[in-house]
């Protein structure tokens, strides 16, 4: 595989400008640093280097992505991954529906101000129908607020969604609540609701603290009818393994960040997962052939740096399979 510089950066995850090797905290690295040779992406440039990928599914699904690597135009977030999603169950009300999908933005770890910013400002500019967050939103409670009030500039026509990870589990969870209240933003603890457009609707349900199983082992997806379209958002992926995700037809979830370092994308030396390499990033399926868009999220625990697992922002867009 041939790529420039610039294009080497983009993909594991670099402000132009920084070495196309790693993204870090410049406070942690700072003499880490180097003006990449030539064809530097300029300011506010945007470049879509990587080819589309079919994927045919079962189920009367059909999915095609790309990756457009936003360069230095947005501090922060590396590329936008869109999944062109087509799906028998998917009323013709909604087709074009615009998801954005953001997770595990730990802030403030790599994430810092300007770049939480510039993530609001990139999902602003998505011009999504609906905003949905896969948890694990701090790294301590006093960033919290701010955190939450920068989240609650992106406006929808359908609000947004989250569920909560780890994280906010362990501290925080009492804050979190409140600023989401606060914001109108609707919190999904094992709760299913609806989305309606056009006089039709879809689902989204979210799982409770999907690493308790003992509590929340019942998918909050069990019940609901197989001919409605659903949408299951969960902070872990092992859920949609562990648990019988009955009748959800996509499934959304953070937590791995994408290995975080890894070796050229290819392999992570650790994966906060039961299930080691097989949900590490992407487009993955359950056992059951359920198909599953797993996000590197935006920022990191642990160390702040990422290594060919850029941060980023997934975009849905839903269609109506007719043939």
């Amino acid at each position: 595989m041939q790529a420039d510089s610039t294009q080497l950066g983009d993909t594991i995850g670099l402000p132009a400008r920084l070495s196309p090797m790693f993204t870090f905290d410049q406070s942690d690295l700072r003499n880490v640093r180097r003006q990449l040779a030539k064809g530097e992406v300029k300011k506010q440039q945007i470049k879509k280097t990587a080819p589309v990928q079919k994927v045919i599914v079962q189920r009367g699904t059909r999915i095609t992505s790309k990756t457009t690597h936003v360069g230095s135009a947005y501090k922060g977030v590396s590329r936008i991954k869109t999944y062109d999603f087509t799906h028998r169950d998917v009323p013709a009300a909604f087709e074009g529906f615009r998801i954005a999908f953001v997770s595990d933005l730990h802030y403030k770890s790599l994430l810092k101000e300007e770049g939480l910013k510039d993530l609001v400002r990139l999902l602003i500019d998505q011009k999504a129908d609906v905003l949905l967050i896969g948890g694990d939103f701090h790294e301590g409670c006093q960033y919290v607020p701010p955190v939450m009030a920068a989240l609650a500039q992106v406006k929808t026509p359908l609000g947004t969604y989250a569920v909560l990870g780890n994280n906010d589990y362990e501290a925080c969870y009492d804050d979190i609540v409140r600023e989401m209240r606060h914001y109108g933003m609707h919190l999904l603890e094992h709760k299913v609701d609806t989305l309606r457009r056009g006089g039709e609707r879809i689902l989204v349900a979210g799982v409770r603290n999907p690493f308790d199983l003992g509590k929340n082992g019942t998918s909050p997806t069990l019940g609901l009818s197989p001919d409605d379209f659903v949408i299951l958002l969960t902070h872990t992926p092992d859920y949609a393994e562990d648990v019988p995700v009955t009748n959800s037809d996509l499934i959304l979830a953070g937590h791995t960040h994408g290995g975080q370092v890894t070796l050229f994308g290819l392999y992570a030396p650790i994966v906060p997962s039961h299930y080691g390499q097989r949900f590490l990033s992407g487009l993955k399926y359950n056992s059951k052939n359920i198909p599953m868009i797993v996000t590197n999220g935006i920022g990191t625990s642990q160390k702040a740096i990422r290594m060919f697992a850029p941060a980023e922002v997934v975009m849905i867009v839903l269609h109506r399979l007719t043939d």
